[in-house]
This record gives C-alpha cells, sequence and structure tokens, in this order.
C-alpha cells in the first residue's frame, strides 16, 4: 500500500525510490508490527481478561503450571494483526508469493481461534475436535501447495535442495512437490503448537527461524546473490523478507508479554498460524530442509509426543515422563526458565546452522 504511494510520489521526488529497496521495507515492517503489537498489547490483555478469556491448564502436568491457569490467552490475534497490516503497508501487494503465504497463515489462524473459542469462551475442553482441525488444516495445506505448485514453471520448484551440497538436488516432480509441501506446512504449524507450552518457549524460535528465512528470501529473489551463493533463484520471493520481518517484530513484541511469568499466551490461533507462516515460505524459498534444522526444537518436540503415542499404545510404557518434551525435563527437575532459555540457545545454534548453508557448499 505505501511501497505503491511511494513509488508514485518518486516519480516527481526521487528520494522516494528508497523505497524499493526490500532491505529498508523489511526494517520497517518489522519496526511497524513492533510498534502494533507493544501499543495495543497492554489493551488487549485487559480485555482478554476482562472477558475472562483465560488459559485452562492440566492437572496431570507439572504442578507449578496451575497458577497460571485462568491467564488471558489467544493472544496471537495480535500477532496475526500486527503481521497483517504491517505487510500489506510495506509489502508489494503485486506479488503473489506475498498473499499466498499471507492466507494460508490467516487460514490456519482461523482454524486454531474456533479452537480456542470453544475452549475457553463455550468451555468445551476438546476445542475443534481432532479430525476436524486436521480436515481443514489439510484442506488449507493442499490449497496452498497445489497454488504454489502450479502458479510458477520454474524446475528448481520441483527439486529438493539438499544443503552444504552445491550440486545435490532430489527430484520430485509435480506431485512429489505437492506432497511435500502438504506436509511441510501441516507439520510445522502442529509443531510450533506442540512447542508452545511453556513462557515464551515457541514465539522466540520463531522469530529467530523467520528472521533466517528472510535472508534465504532475499538471496532467492536476488538474481546476483542467489547465482554466487548457488542458491536456487526465485523471482518474486525476495519480497517475503518483508513478510518475515513482520513476523519476527510482531513475535519480539509478544514476547513482551509472553516472557515468564506470562502476562497473555497466544494460543491456537497464534501457534497454528506462525507455523504455517514459516512452512510455506520455506517451501517458496526450496528451504525444507533448512527448516527442519533450524526449527529443530519443533522438530525434537513433536517426535517426542509421536514416540510416547506410539511407546504407550504398543508396549503400555511411556519413554518420557511426559511428553511434549519440555515437560520431561520439568519433571526431572529443570526450572521452567531453565527449560525456556536452553531451548532458546539450541535455537540460535540451530539457526546459525542453517544460515551457514548459504555459503558452504
Amino acid at each position: 500500500m505505501l511501497l505503491w504511494l511511494f513509488q508514485s510520489l518518486s516519480r516527481d521526488v526521487r528520494a522516494f525510490n528508497v523505497f524499493n529497496y526490500i532491505t529498508l521495507r523489511a526494517v520497517l515492517a518489522s519496526l511497524t508490527s513492533l510498534g502494533i503489537s507493544f501499543l495495543v498489547g497492554p489493551w488487549m490483555i485487559r480485555r482478554l481478561t476482562v472477558l475472562k478469556i483465560g488459559q485452562s491448564v492440566r492437572d496431570d502436568g507439572p504442578k507449578t503450571h496451575l497458577v497460571k491457569s485462568g491467564t488471558p490467552t489467544m493472544g496471537g490475534a495480535l500477532i496475526l494483526v500486527s503481521i497483517v497490516v504491517s505487510t500489506l503497508l510495506w509489502g508489494d501487494l503485486a506479488n503473489h508469493y506475498v498473499w499466498v503465504v499471507l492466507l494460508t497463515t490467516l487460514g490456519f489462524g482461523v482454524i486454531g481461534w474456533v479452537d480456542d473459542y470453544r475452549k475457553v469462551v463455550h468451555r468445551n475442553p476438546k476445542g475443534l475436535s481432532a479430525k476436524a482441525k486436521y480436515f481443514w488444516q489439510s484442506l488449507l495445506g493442499i490449497g496452498a501447495a497445489l497454488y504454489i505448485a502450479y502458479s510458477t514453471q520454474l524446475p528448481v520448484q520441483t527439486e529438493l535442495i539438499v544443503p552444504f551440497f552445491k550440486h545435490i538436488a532430489i527430484p520430485l516432480g509435480t506431485v512429489g512437490f505437492v506432497v511435500l509441501t502438504y506436509f511441510v506446512i501441516v507439520g510445522t504449524s502442529n509443531a510450533v503448537n506442540l512447542t508452545d507450552g511453556l513462557d515464551g518457549l515457541a514465539i522466540l524460535p520463531t522469530v529467530m527461524v523467520a528472521s533466517a528465512l528472510a535472508v534465504f528470501a532475499y538471496v532467492a529473489g536476488h538474481a546476483v546473490f542467489s547465482h554466487y551463493l548457488g542458491e536456487p533463484h526465485i523471482p518474486g520471493a525476495g519480497e517475503l523478507a518483508v513478510l518475515c520481518a513482520a513476523v519476527a517484530g510482531a513475535g519480539l513484541a509478544f514476547l513482551w508479554f509472553n516472557a515468564y511469568p506470562a502476562e497473555v499466551f497466544m494460543g491456537d490461533v497464534g501457534a497454528l498460524a506462525l507455523g504455517a507462516a514459516l512452512g510455506t515460505v520455506a517451501v517458496i524459498v526450496r528451504q525444507e530442509i533448512v527448516l527442519f534444522v533450524m526449527g529443530g526444537v519443533f522438530v525434537v518436540e513433536t517426535l517426542s509426543v509421536m514416540i510416547q503415542v506410539a511407546s504407550f499404545r504398543l508396549t503400555g510404557k511411556r519413554v518420557f515422563r511426559m511428553a511434549p518434551l519440555h515437560h520431561h525435563f520439568e519433571l526431572k527437575g529443570w526450572k521452567e526458565t531453565q527449560v525456556v532459555v536452553r531451548f532458546w540457545i539450541i535455537t540460535m545454534i540451530l539457526v546459525l546452522i542453517g544460515l551457514s548453508t548459504l555459503k558452504i557448499r
């Protein structure tokens, strides 16, 4: 929106040409989403408190969590508003990649909102049934996958890029690409949601991964940089750096209120949406494996749940004291803040490893 305005003004005043630079608009998008969240956050928390939209806490988990019962939730709606407004202000609205990520993010956010609403307003502990949730996630995931697959004719779209190797790429074909995209989007969405169980645990890794994906998006959209670094060139993908920056800004601001002891939780409306955003961007810039590495904490949290369920059903025994994994460490005696900060540190290391793939090939 503002890009269009400044492009019009640049015909008479050349100084406005500076807003054509993606890097500047990415910074401005981050600051805008940061500012919106900081300004609206306190009001939102008060409103959620008045409306008694509070989190229910399981009584079979760590007893230290019982004091969190009633803490305002569904704060992820603020994150989504900040991301959408910032992207619409500073992004190129003619770019179809921006729209597919935005709409996919909002779609998963709606699923999370319905689930949260049923839990906290209708007092239905099950919320949206698992089958219904998975059905709508699958519908959105397949829709996004098909659009991405057929919106461009680039050969690289049907190849799985293997990091650290310059000339190794696994051919997928259109069908394989659609299947992979579906699993990346839906899988990442649920992985972030499973990780969102402690104060600040999910949001900062999301910020770090989104920031790294902004770099990958910028490189992928830049013909010279992508060629020099041996990365696939995806025309138009650079604009996703603006959206990723908006995610990072909104996430940092939300962490201000979500840090221990949390004043608000983002709920499924935030976690499902943010995970879907990361997965969709990673697919577009062809960095699915790198996302798997950088989001290692999300991956391990998800695997811990899968292993726990499979083990209990097959043998009647539990591998972990409690799943997801962060609860296991809590029950082993780690303080909540220790678990969170250590998972943050691990994510930072994994993100640096992911970024190193830009050069090490």
